[in-house]
C-alpha cells in the first residue's frame, strides 16, 4: 500500500468524525475540539508471521492550538482493531486508559510522537519519540532529533508546526525494530533514532490493521495532520516525493486580540518591570553602600567590598554564625570567585573620632606575617559598623578543647606545639616587626588552631576601638580577668612584660587544663596553687588529669615552671619572648625560681589600682562550638 496524497486515499477508514480530509488533500486528524480522540485505518488487514517484516514512512505535522506548550501527540499504530471506545482522550493518544494501558492482551505495537511529558510513562521529556508495546510506558525511546553522518545528533522539535518524516521498519527476522526521524526535506539517516529488538509476531498474533490515532484534552489541544504515507508488508516502502505532497495551513493570527488586549498588557508590565528594576537598584546601592573617604583609597587591597562581604557570609546569616562577644559578631565566609575562607567581624562604632588612626593601624597590623599568627586581612567599613576580615582557622580556638569536658582531647605532643607555636608569633610581635606589638589579650581563647593544629595567636589590633569611644580626659582599663599584669591595674599602661604575664597564665591553662580563675574552687587562683605545689615538691600534680600520664615529664615540668616565672606580680623578674622560646627550645636553662621568692606576692594578682581609672574585669568564658571564632568579653587599649 502506498499513498502519496491523501485526497486519493479511498482506502483509509475515518474512523471518528475529527478526522477528515481537507480540501487540498491532507489527514486530519484532530481539529479544535476538545477532549476527543481521532484515528485513522487502512480498511485492509495485514498478516504477521514469524518471519514477516514492514516498512513505513509518513509525513506528519502537529500544530498546538492553545499556546506553543500545549496539547498532546500522535501515534503510528497497529491494532487488532479500528475502534477503541474505551480509551481516554489527553496523554493516553486515544489508544489505552488507565485500566488497560500495559495490558498484554492488546496486542499493539505503536511509535508515540508525544510533545508532553507525562509522569506516569516515565517519559524522559516533552519532545521524545517512543516504540510502544501494549502502553503508552515506552520499550525505547529517545529525544526528538536525526543523525547526521552516523554520529552527529540534530534535535527536533516535534510542536515547531513543520512537517517532519518517520521511517518505521521491521526485520522479522532479525526481529529487530529501527525509528527514524528527520526533516522532510533530508534524506533518510543512516543510524536510527531508536533500536528495539522485539518479536512483533508475539505481539500483534492475530490479524492487524494499520493508521494513526491522536487525542485532545480539555486544556491541551494541537491539530495533528498526515502529508503523506507509504506502507508495504514484506518489502520497503515507496519513498515520498515532498514536493507532491499537500501544503500544511497558514498559521491563524488573533491579530486584533494582540492589538487591543495583548499590547497594552505587555507595555503595562514592561512599564512596571523598569520601575521594578529601579527600584531594586536603588535599594541594593543603599543596602551596599560603604563609608569610603579620599585617605582611604591608599590603602588599596586592604579595603574589602562590602557586597563581596555580604555574600561571602551568605547576607550575614545566624547559621553562618561563628561567635559573638563584647566587639560584636563573627562569621563565616567564602569569597566570591577566590573560594577564599575568612572570618568577617562586624565591630560596631558610633564616632568617627580617630577613625583614621585606627584604620591606619589595622592595614599596618595587616601587613603582619607569621605562621603562628591569625592573618588579618583587611577591613571595611559601612553606617556604623567595621567589618574586619581574617584568616580562616577550620578548628576554632584551643579553649574549647580544654574546658567544659572536650569531646576532643589534645594529647601532650599537640599541646607542646602549640605553646611553641604562640611564643614564636608573640616573640615575633615584640622584637622581630619593624614595630612593637603588644598583643594586650594572650588567652586560651584567642589561641586558634589551623587544619594541622596549629596554634595560631589572634583577635589583635582592635583595642583602639576603645580609645576612641571613651572621653579623652579618661583611661579605660579593660582584660579578662587572670591574664591582666598587676601593674596594668595600677599604671593603666600595658606593655611586653604585660603580655608575657599572659602568657604566662596562658601556659598554666594548657598544662593543668584550668583556667587563671574559676570561681566555685578552693584554689581560686590557678597560679598560686601551681606555685604552693611546687613548694611542696610536687607540681607534677598540678599537670591536666586529662592526659593520665601520657606526657613527658620534663616539657611538662619545664611548661609549669615557665609558667609560674612569667606569672611574677614583678614585671622585672618576668622573661622576654625571646628568652621564653630559648626555654621551651632547651637553648637555656630555666633559672631557679627561689630567687622569686622575695616577695610576698610573688605570683596571682593585686587588686591595687589608682583610681584614675576605670577598671573593668570580666571572668574568661568558653568559645562555644567547633568552628568558634572567639571575641573577648573586653579587650585592653593599645600602646605601642
Amino acid at each position: 500500500m502506498c499513498v502519496s496524497k491523501l485526497t486519493m486515499m479511498l482506502v483509509l477508514l475515518l474512523v471518528t468524525k475529527l478526522v477528515q480530509i481537507t480540501s487540498n488533500g491532507l489527514l486530519q486528524l484532530t481539529n479544535e475540539t476538545v477532549q476527543q480522540t481521532g484515528h485513522a485505518f487502512h480498511t485492509n488487514p495485514i498478516v504477521l508471521t514469524n518471519t514477516s517484516s514492514f516498512s513505513t514512512t509518513f509525513v506528519f505535522a502537529i500544530r498546538p492550538v492553545t499556546s506553543p506548550a500545549s496539547g498532546h501527540g500522535m501515534a503510528f499504530v497497529i491494532s487488532p482493531t479500528k475502534a477503541f471506545p474505551s480509551a481516554t482522550a489527553g496523554p493516553y493518544l486515544g489508544l489505552f486508559n488507565i485500566t488497560n494501558n500495559a495490558d498484554p492482551t492488546n496486542h499493539v505495537f505503536a511509535v508515540e510522537l508525544d510533545i508532553i511529558q507525562s509522569s506516569e510513562f516515565d517519559d524522559i521529556d516533552g519532545n521524545h519519540v517512543g516504540i510502544d508495546i501494549n502502553g503508552l510506558k515506552s520499550m525505547e525511546y529517545a529525544s526528538a532529533g536525526y543523525y547526521v553522518n552516523g554520529f552527529q545528533f540534530r534535535n527536533l522539535s516535534l510542536k515547531s508546526g513543520l512537517p517532519m518524516q518517520v521511517w518505521v521498519d521491521y526485520d522479522g527476522g532479525e526481529t529487530q525494530i529501527n525509528v527514524t526521524l528527520a526533516p522532510i526535506n533530508a534524506n533518510k539517516p543512516e543510524t536510527p533514532l531508536l533500536t528495539l529488538h522485539q518479536d512483533l509476531s508475539q505481539v500483534l498474533t492475530n490479524s492487524s490493521y494499520v493508521g494513526f490515532s491522536s487525542s485532545t484534552s480539555a486544556t491541551l489541544i494541537a491539530s495533528h495532520y498526515v502529508l503523506g504515507w507509504s506502507f508495504q508488508l514484506n518489502g520497503k516502502a515507496q519513498n515520498l516525493d515532498a514536493s507532491k505532497l499537500p501544503k500544511l495551513p497558514p498559521l491563524k493570527r488573533k491579530r486584533s486580540m494582540i492589538l487591543l488586549i495583548v499590547l497594552p498588557l505587555l507595555s503595562l508590565c514592561l512599564i512596571i518591570f523598569v520601575s521594578l528594576l529601579v527600584v531594586c537598584y536603588i535599594k541594593k546601592k543603599r543596602k551596599f553602600s560603604e563609608i569610603v573617604e579620599d585617605w582611604e583609597q591608599n590603602y588599596g587591597p586592604h579595603r574589602f567590598k562590602y557586597k563581596d562581604l555580604y555574600f561571602a557570609t551568605k547576607g550575614f546569616k545566624e547559621k553562618e554564625l561563628l561567635g559573638s562577644g563584647g566587639f560584636g559578631k563573627v562569621y563565616k565566609g567564602t569569597m566570591p570567585g577566590s573560594k577564599i575562607e575568612v572570618a568577617v567581624k562586624k565591630v560596631s562604632h558610633d564616632s568617627q573620632q580617630g577613625m583614621r588612626e585606627f584604620i591606619a593601624e589595622i592595614v599596618s597590623i595587616g601587613h603582619l606575617r607569621h605562621r603562628n599568627l591569625v592573618s588579618l586581612l583587611g577591613y571595611c567599613r559601612r553606617k556604623g559598623e567595621l567589618l574586619l576580615v581574617y584568616e580562616f582557622m577550620p578548628n576554632g580556638s584551643l579553649d574549647k578543647y580544654l574546658h567544659n569536658q572536650p569531646s576532643i582531647t589534645l594529647n601532650w605532643m599537640q599541646r607542646f606545639k602549640i605553646i611553641k607555636g604562640v611564643a614564636l608569633g608573640l616573640c615575633y610581635l615584640h622584637e622581630e616587626w619593624e614595630q612593637v606589638v603588644i598583643h594586650r589579650d594572650i588567652k586560651a581563647s584567642n589561641v586558634m588552631l589551623d587544619s594541622n593544629f596549629n596554634g595560631r595567636l589572634g583577635d589583635f589590633g582592635l583595642a583602639r576601638l576603645y580609645d576612641h569611644e571613651v572621653d579623652p580626659a579618661t583611661t579605660h582599663v579593660a582584660g579578662t580577668l587572670g591574664y591582666v599584669a598587676p601593674e596594668t591595674m595600677r599604671t593603666g599602661r600595658a606593655t611586653t612584660k604585660s603580655d608575657v604575664f599572659a602568657f604566662g597564665a596562658f601556659l598554666l591553662e594548657v598544662g593543668c587544663g584550668r583556667r587563671p580563675i574559676e570561681r566555685g574552687r578552693e584554689d581560686e587562683i590557678l597560679a598560686d596553687w601551681v606555685y604552693g605545689l611546687w613548694k611542696k615538691g610536687q607540681i607534677m600534680k598540678a599537670m591536666d588529669q586529662a592526659l593520665g600520664r601520657d606526657y613527658n615529664e620534663e616539657e611538662a615540668e619545664l611548661v609549669l615552671r615557665l609558667g609560674l616565672l612569667c606569672s611574677s606580680s614583678k614585671a622585672e623578674e618576668r622573661p622576654s619572648m625571646r628568652q621564653v622560646v630559648q626555654y621551651l627550645n632547651r637553648e637555656v636553662l630555666l633559672p631557679d625560681l627561689l630567687s622569686l621568692m622575695s616577695s610576698p606576692s610573688c605570683f596571682g594578682f593585686t587588686f591595687e589600682t589608682n583610681t584614675e581609672f576605670d577598671v573593668t574585669m570580666s571572668f574568661p568564658s568558653s568559645s562555644g562550638d567547633g568552628t568558634h571564632i572567639p571575641i573577648s568579653e573586653s579587650l585592653l587599649s593599645k600602646d605601642r
